[in-house]
């Protein structure tokens, strides 16, 4: 058995996973707010409730996290939960739990999950994409996960919006916590669609609330939604012209929106630099907790490696 750990901007979620990779149980609990030691303390109490129901305190730990981990200094960089970064998030849970932890991107994780037995799964080619707090991707080329000399690969949220709209007030953009203005990230996560609609509207509405009302018929919250539908669209395009991935699948928070999945493709071939487009959007076919099962995976089924 091996546990996994989603590290996640508003949640933490820990999952036990059996050796034939079926989840036996789940603990969620909310993220701290700007407080790392209190991070380390959720995770170290959400395995120990794990373990204690098994009756074991020896599983490894797969932990998966936003950001990367520097080449140079080993510590986190490039989290939007930005109390991590700098912080030598390993070395820390290794204290905590011991030497049984491994940690990797969170929508790597994703992305391993659902090639491996998911919405993609058979497929050589996909990107991975996180939508919820932050903005991040995956990559796997010729079915093996994409790694870089920087440790950014998939970091297509901290690019600049594509196309963007004079219309819609889209440059500069908003400055966002990485000090660039009008990055993807800030359009396109959950904040940056809650902040979008306060902007154009007044209405302090979150995500969740504004997709809820658009179901509704209300019409600016409609409006909203369809400006993140043309900003996804014009930013996949970008990827698409670099990657060409068979399929681009969603994870996070915004995932749910089943509306995305017909909508985004719609759109997305006016930028798209072909005369057709044959990439497939997908939802995570284990959900918001796909990346959860990815993590677990970083250990083998096997306890000799």
């Amino acid at each position: 058995m091996r546990v996994g750990i989603d590290l996640g901007g508003t949640k933490i979620e820990g999952v036990l996973m059996a050796a034939d990779s079926s989840i036996l149980c789940r603990i969620r609990v909310p993220s701290p707010k700007n407080d790392y030691s209190s991070t380390i303390n959720s995770i170290k109490s959400i395995t120990s409730d794990l373990e204690l129901r098994i009756g074991s305190n020896q599983l490894r730990i797969g932990i998966a996290h936003p950001g990367s981990i520097s080449r140079t200094t080993g510590r986190i960089q490039n989290a939007n939960s930005i109390t991590l970064n700098g912080q030598d998030l390993l070395a820390d849970l290794q204290k905590a739990l011991g030497s049984r932890v491994r940690l990797a991107n969170d929508a790597d994780c994703l992305g391993v999950s659902e090639q491996a037995d998911g919405a993609a799964a058979g497929r050589k080619n996909v990107f991975a994409i996180i939508l919820g707090t932050g903005v991040g991707g995956g990559c796997i080329i010729n079915g093996k996960l994409l790694s870089g000399p920087n440790a950014i690969v998939g970091e297509w949220g901290h690019n600049p919006l594509p196309w963007q709209r004079q219309d819609w007030n889209e440059f500069p953009g908003p400055l966002h916590w990485d000090g660039r203005h009008g990055p993807i990230e800030a359009w396109l996560s959950g904040p940056g669609m809650a902040r979008d609609h306060l902007d154009r509207t007044g209405q302090a509405y979150t995500a969740k609330d504004i997709a809820f009302r658009a179901a509704q018929g209300i019409s600016e919250c409609e409006e909203t939604l369809q400006r993140y539908e043309n900003r996804l669209a014009r930013s996949l395009a970008s990827v698409i012209n670099v990657l060409d991935p068979e399929v681009i699948v969603v994870g996070g928070g915004l995932s749910n929106m089943a509306r995305i999945y017909d909508n985004v493709p719609k759109l997305w071939s006016q930028w798209i630099f072909s005369d057709s487009v044959q990439t497939q959007l997908l939802p995570a076919k284990h959900g918001d907790s796909s990346g959860v099962r990815g993590a677990a995976w970083l250990w083998p089924a096997t306890s000799g490696e």
